[in-house]
């Protein structure tokens, strides 16, 4: 929470003054959404519709966000039929007409489509500079004859290959120079091209720093530094060259930091500190942005030479208000605009009382916001370089008229490009439009003047916090992951690795019986980034200790059943606060020992926590099991431990998976063995330590790592093993099933196997998909983790009309992933575990050339075992690599005509795990929710990274069987219900409930 306003403040009576003139100003012939009511084009009704009613607000959104991808008027139509006939909306009569068609191709279904594209297209060219670099200078030769100076912005949300990043940073030279060269002929406007004698430059651009590098990444800092700084190096000098200005955007949150150290540091060069025509951008609606002013100031008294800062309120606030929530950390952003608005003239206030250090670049529609600016500047009586006023193309048209008639030197930012890189932008200003805390909104709404102008203050946020605490309780509360974009925990993360590094090589034995016991076995577990590196030696068990662990097992459970649920329910509550006290450490021996990346390995640790607090909250509900009392008759329904159970665990997610398994058995009350996949053994060990230091009594749980062939095999076979649960392949989970079925000689009980068997997922990319999301989320999906999760993309099924597109920026996203050391922060594909993993992932590989063509396969770097991430296009659906699971870096793309046959190759395999669809037609995604035959699916997101209670996971079909983890009825496989019945009559009278 950032310090309160001052009660008085000393420009309040003139803010007042300049801020009722403006508003006359503004307001003189009718408010800019009175005039579009009235002028009744389609694309001014689309907005003031929007205003009117929520639901269509954001069914109409949506459509205009889908609309560039369409490819016929038909296809529009079927669209705009679909998104405006949802329940939620109330429609208003002239859009019910035009929507009343039967079928898109019919002459009035051709109609509306027109109508509304025209719409559309009209609307977006309101905000929208200019298309070509003809419009744009129209725009600009325009805007400089009301004496405006301008920003040129290029549209393009994502950047997601190293080829685009390539061809932003061109465009902007060739922008620059064009524009240059085309000053030559603009005669000066004093007003806006010169300052206190000095000439201004004519031209600036406004630039982002994540377009100049694909892979930018604040878990990277330095990578991402080393690779955007040339670029932005050679943009400052041919601007200079051309006498062009340069301003630094800033984007989302978590590359705020980043930004301003990359930004700070370039700018304190020799060649560029004495440079005055570069600005960089502050947002007031984020709660650290004023210590961010303040630490500009100092910095900038130390370079010795001003730059400017363009103070906005911010773009992205319901993507920062979603992320943060998501991810369960604090909230960036102020949740309230009057405290947004309070912040603002905070720092309006704080930069222009240092304007000999930084010069300032006011950027709001706000009249109030702009009217306080002024009345410091005039009491200061700052010079007019220091001092400027900015506004967005085509939203604050008549407050720019106004400035500019008063004096100031005004900017107008302008998008430029195409319309559908521009989409996103769009709807970002018709969100802001229709807000109803816009001042744009509400100027038109004819509120009291006092009221629109009233000064803001940051005490409305105290109270948002609360009712904003309140509504998340009500939920599972998932820890959160580690925020990277934090310096100190970045610090930290890297601290806690070089640390583990140095404790390499211990050995690790198996606990039974509550103590650890020597072994005549052992097994190095390696690093497969590295194989020459030792992560520690194993003491794997033989068939005589693997007897010793279930006989102190069947020991211990009379008195662990007997325990309440409250007691085991806080052992692993324990284990919770422990393993988030050890994250850093956890997560560090996980990336060295099965070569996941930091960030993966962090979210596995999260999962874990969850695991042990979401399973401890359900065995406390499930205890209290279910009472149904008669007259004369009480009925008890309860719960009771199964038995002995021993887990099987995988080394894909070598800590959250056991976790869960383990966890879960333990709770309800069942004593467990633990044998870890070999390779993920040292992990496990971790586990154990924690299990053990949270309490778990003697004998309950049983360490056990051993070979899976022989002691594996033996435990799974034992006849007093109630319960196995098992993560792996088919094969062997197939395996496990035929021999727990055999009754053994003395055994009581029929054995219940909980196994997940892998998959092979499909993800859909149909007519109307965002290829940013889509491309980003099959390489996630795909290539996260090396495709080594049983959740990955192994197909990417593209209709056919965005076939080719899609295959084309696939590819270059691919080509520029960095493969390498998981422990280095810039890699996003590490090694496979082992060599015999890279052995046969090479071998299906081969099988795919024999049947496809490759669309790219990436070098694999040495000495690890790496396999380069590989893509086939053109793929059939009953190819080799279309059918079977290879759990690594490979990825099938399969083109189908339709979304019929889509469906119909996504449900083409033996599996049914996850699966995905990237789509903007509503009819597309109620026909996957209902027909997509898996057990996870994800709508216009990546299909990996499942969270307890939020998604639980798990599949059907060939992919395993029993109940999602994380889930609300896991725990319930570990349990046997009982009813008791008792009739509680003696000699015909009974307790009569309410009698005396």
């Amino acid at each position: 929470m950032v310090a309160q306003a001052p009660k008085t403040c000393p420009y309040e009576a003139k803010t007042q003054e300049i801020a009722r003139e403006l508003l006359a100003a503004t307001q003189s012939k009718g408010s800019f959404f009175a005039q579009m009511r009235d002028r009744m084009q389609w694309d001014d009704k689309l907005l003031d519709w929007a205003m009117s009613n929520p639901g269509l607000r954001v069914q109409l959104f949506r459509f205009i966000d889908c609309l560039p991808a369409l490819r016929s008027k038909a296809e529009i139509a079927r669209h705009l039929q679909e998104y405006l006939t949802a329940e939620e909306v109330e429609l208003p009569d002239p859009l019910k007409k035009l929507i009343g068609f039967s079928g898109g191709n019919s002459a009035t279904g051709q109609v509306a489509a027109t109508t509304v594209s025209t719409g559309v297209e009209t609307l977006a060219h309101k905000y929208i500079s200019g298309e070509t670099m003809g419009q744009v200078i129209k725009t600009i030769e325009r805007l400089r004859k009301d004496k405006m100076a301008f920003t040129i912005d290029l549209l393009g949300e994502a950047v997601i290959t190293e080829a685009e990043a390539q061809s932003y940073f061109e465009r902007y030279l060739e922008l620059m120079s064009a524009l240059s060269q085309q000053s030559q002929k603009w005669q000066t406007v004093a007003q806006i091209d010169e300052a206190d004698g000095e000439p201004l430059p004519k031209v600036q651009v406004s630039v982002k720093l994540t377009a100049f590098y694909s892979q930018f990444d604040a878990l990277d800092p330095q990578g991402s530094q080393e690779r955007v700084s040339d670029r932005i190096r050679n943009v400052l000098r041919h601007a200079k060259k051309v006498g062009s200005a340069i301003h630094f955007d800033m984007e989302q949150y978590e590359y705020k930091d980043l930004t301003l150290s990359i930004l700070k540091e370039i700018l304190t060069e020799d060649e560029f500190r004495d440079r005055t025509d570069i600005g960089v951008t502050l947002q007031a609606y984020l709660r650290d942005s004023y210590a961010d002013l303040q630490d500009l100031i100092s910095w900038a008294k130390d370079r010795g030479n001003p730059v400017t800062v363009r103070l906005v309120k911010g773009a992205y606030w319901d993507q920062e208000t979603i992320t943060s929530l998501q991810n369960d950390w604090p909230q960036p952003v102020f949740n309230e605009k009057e405290a947004t608005d309070a912040n603002f003239e905070r720092m309006t206030q704080l930069l222009l009382e240092n304007h000999e250090y930084l010069y300032a670049a006011i950027g709001s529609h706000n009249v109030r916001s702009q009217a306080h600016a002024i009345a410091i500047a005039e009491s200061l009586n700052i010079p007019q370089r220091r001092f400027e006023m900015q506004v967005l193309y085509g939203m604050g048209d008549k407050l720019a008229t106004a400035l500019a008639k008063r004096g100031h030197r005004v900017r107008v930012y302008c998008p430029y490009g195409e319309l559908l890189p521009g989409m996103a932008y769009l709807i970002r200003r018709l969100l802001e439009n229709t807000a109803n805390s816009s001042f744009l909104r509400q100027s038109m709404e004819d509120r009291p003047v006092e009221e629109l102008l009233a000064a803001p203050s940051l005490e409305v946020e105290d109270g948002a916090e609360v009712a904003r605490d309140a509504a998340e309780k009500s939920a599972f509360p998932n820890v959160a992951n580690t925020d990277y974009a934090d310096a100190q925990l970045r610090e930290a993360a890297q601290k806690a690795l070089k640390q583990v590094q140095g404790e390499l090589g211990k050995t690790y034995l198996p606990f039974i019986d509550g103590e650890y016991v020597s072994t005549s076995q052992t097994v190095n577990s390696v690093n497969p980034s590295n194989p020459e590196d030792v992560i520690g030696t194993l003491g794997l068990i033989d068939i005589e200790l693997a007897d010793l662990a279930i006989q102190a097992a069947k020991t211990a459970f009379g008195s662990w059943r007997r325990t309440p649920a409250s007691e085991r329910s806080a052992i692993l509550r324990n284990a919770a606060e422990i393993m988030e006290r050890r994250r850093n450490e956890l997560v560090a021996w996980m990336l060295l020992e099965v070569g996941k990346p930091m960030r993966e390995c962090d979210g596995e640790v999260s999962e874990a926590i969850d695991f042990c607090r979401y399973y401890a909250d359900e065995m406390e509900r499930l205890a209290g099991g279910h009472n149904y009392d008669l007259a004369g008759e009480n009925n008890r329904y309860h719960y009771q431990p199964r038995g002995i159970t021993l887990v099987i665990s995988p080394w894909n997610f070598p800590f959250a998976i056991p976790t869960g398994m383990t966890v879960a058995s333990l709770v309800a009350g069942n004593p467990t063995l633990l044998k870890p996949a070999e390779v993920s053994s040292v992990i496990a060990a971790k586990l154990a330590e924690i299990l053990i230091e949270a309490g778990i009594p003697k004998g309950v749980f049983q360490f056990v790592p051993g070979k899976g062939s022989t002691v594996g095999a033996h435990m799974v076979k034992h006849r007093d093993i109630n319960t196995i649960v098992f993560t792996g392949s088919q094969e062997v989970g197939c395996q496990i099933f035929r021999d727990a079925a055999i009754l053994q000689p003395g055994q009581k009980h029929l054995k219940r196997v909980i196994a997940e068997m892998g998959g092979k997922n499909g993800l859909i990319i149909d007519e109307s998909a965002d290829l940013d999301q889509a491309v980003a989320g099959v390489v996630q999906s795909a290539f996260g983790y090396s495709g080594q999760k049983c959740s990955a993309c192994s197909r990417a099924i593209a209709i056919e009309s965005v076939y080719d597109a899609f295959v084309s920026r696939l590819v270059e996203a691919v080509r520029s992933l960095n493969v390498g050391d998981a422990a280095k922060p810039s890699t996003q594909v590490g090694p496979v575990i082992d060599a015999k993993a890279q052995q046969r992932i090479r071998e299906y590989i081969a099988k795919g050339k024999e049947e496809s063509s490759v669309a790219i396969e990436m070098p694999s770097p040495e000495p690890g075992y790496f396999v380069g991430p590989v893509v086939f296009a053109d793929v059939k659906p009953d190819d080799t690599i279309a059918q079977e699971e290879i759990f690594g870096p490979v990825l099938a793309v399969i083109k189908v005509k339709d979304f019929d046959a889509a469906l119909e190759v996504a449900n083409g395999t033996n599996y049914a795990l996850t699966g995905g669809l990237y789509s903007r037609t509503p009819s597309h995604i109620d026909r996957a929710m209902a027909e997509f035959e898996v057990g996870n699916l994800y709508i216009n997101r990546g299909i990996t990274g499942a969270i307890v209670s939020r998604q639980p996971f798990g599949g059907f079909k060939l992919s395993g069987v029993g109940s999602k983890a994380g889930g609300p009825d896991y725990v319930l496989q570990f349990l046997e219900p009982r009813t008791i019945t008792e009739n509680i009559q003696r000699q015909g009278f009974a307790p009569i409930e309410g009698t005396e």
